[in-house]
């Protein structure tokens, strides 16, 4: 009858060398128990309790210790996860350090932004009240001017406005009139406040518009007024002290009152000041993306309606020509504020505008009207003036 040893080593794989006859037998006391197949025996094998990972049964026939197979099996080397992705980062765009306290202005420290914001247009105008209040004299001469060009232009005499109430003269020379000259030297001032209120709520990249704003909306503030002074009033008042002075009769004469030229100088100097600031209107609409330079042209016509209305409104006499000095500009702002927003169109886009074509044209048109003032002035005896239409003969 054959030994348990040899019934053992009956099973054994036949994938495994057998121990030769000439080999020595291993040691009684480092012998393992051998598995038997499972075919043989349903029982699994149990670890012996100083073996922590023991062996277990192969399906296959083959008697396979765990630990020996994690000692051949090499350890797979996981790569380490990559690092995420990041977007490609814009050459003009700059970390904002400040966008997330942008966010975090409640609204009672909107409140009193707005209320330091307040104090500190006041102060400003405050201090620009004073200084004009120092030159309250030459300023009226400055403001009394069209008047009194427009009066000896149609000969009347003596070419001097009338005081009727006893206060007229301290409310309008010392009251109404610096407070009038301070809103155009402190715009500037204003402007900065205003944007300084409105900085806090926009990226770091949007903030660069700040000097640019501040510049440009003064600038044409303050145009619009000296436009209003030089061309619109002066030439407009004229036409309209001289309609019944010069008229079939000749029986009306002219004869104005401080208060009624001065509400109606503030009236346009004011309004023909706001009109100029049209271009600055169409760029923040199309920054905003609230409307594009496409619509805008597409609707132009409705545009040049609107703006008739608001001319016509603004303009403190109900007559055609009056009419049209207030339109007619607030039409060419119109486009220049489109010209500007496709300017902006064309920088969102990574596009550039062909300035060399744009500045051969100018120089065209600028070429035009230098060659026929020459020929007015060479030819027909017309001569340049300080004053409009600046070209008479």
């Amino acid at each position: 009858m054959a030994s348990e040893e040899d019934k053992k080593g009956a099973h054994a794989p036949t994938g495994e060398p057998q121990p030769s006859s000439h080999s020595p037998a291993p040691h009684a006391d480092h012998a393992e128990p051998a598995l038997e197949h499972p075919s043989a025996s349903h029982e699994s094998y149990a670890p012996e309790a100083g073996d922590s990972y023991g062996s277990y049964d192969d399906p296959y026939g083959y008697d396979v210790d765990s630990s020996a197979s994690r000692d051949l099996v090499p350890a797979v080397q996981t790569a380490p996860p990559p690092p995420p992705r990041t977007p490609p980062k814009d050459e003009d765009e700059e970390p904002d350090e400040d966008d997330d306290g942008m966010l975090r202005m409640s609204f009672l420290g909107h409140l009193e932004d707005l209320r330091k914001r307040l104090l500190y247009m006041l102060g400003g105008l405050g201090v620009a009240f004073l200084a004009c209040m120092i030159f309250a004299n030459q300023l009226w001469e400055i403001v009394s001017e069209p008047a009194i060009a427009a009066l000896k232009e149609l000969k009347v005499d003596p070419p001097q406005l009338v005081q009727i109430s006893p206060t007229d003269a301290f409310t309008i020379i010392w009251m109404k009139l610096p407070l009038l000259c301070s809103i155009f030297v402190g715009s500037p001032w204003i402007l900065y406040q205003i944007w300084a209120f409105v900085a806090p709520g926009l990226y770091k990249k949007e903030r660069r518009f700040a000097a640019p704003f501040v510049i440009i909306s003064a600038g044409l503030f303050i145009t619009g007024g000296c436009f209003a002074y030089f061309v619109a009033f002066r030439y407009g008042l004229t036409f309209l002290l001289g309609i019944g002075y010069t008229g079939a009769t000749g029986s009306v004469r002219p004869t104005i009152s401080i208060v009624d030229y001065f509400d109606t100088f503030v009236n346009v100097m004011l309004g023909i000041g706001l009109v100029f600031e049209l271009p600055i209107l169409i760029f923040f609409l199309t920054l905003l993306r609230i409307a594009s330079p496409s619509f805008l042209l597409k609707n132009s016509r409705y545009a040049i309606l609107i703006i008739v209305i608001i001319a016509a409104i603004v303009t403190p006499t109900p007559d055609v020509f009056n009419l049209m000095l207030f339109a007619v500009p607030m039409v060419l702002l119109f486009f220049v504020g489109v010209f500007a927003g496709y300017l902006l169109t064309l920088h969102r886009e990574k596009r550039s505008f062909p300035w060399r074509i744009f500045l051969m044209a100018v120089g065209i048109v600028v070429l035009l009207i230098i060659l026929g003032l020459y020929v007015a002035i060479a030819k027909y005896g017309y001569k340049l003036v300080l004053d409009w239409p600046f070209l008479v003969r």
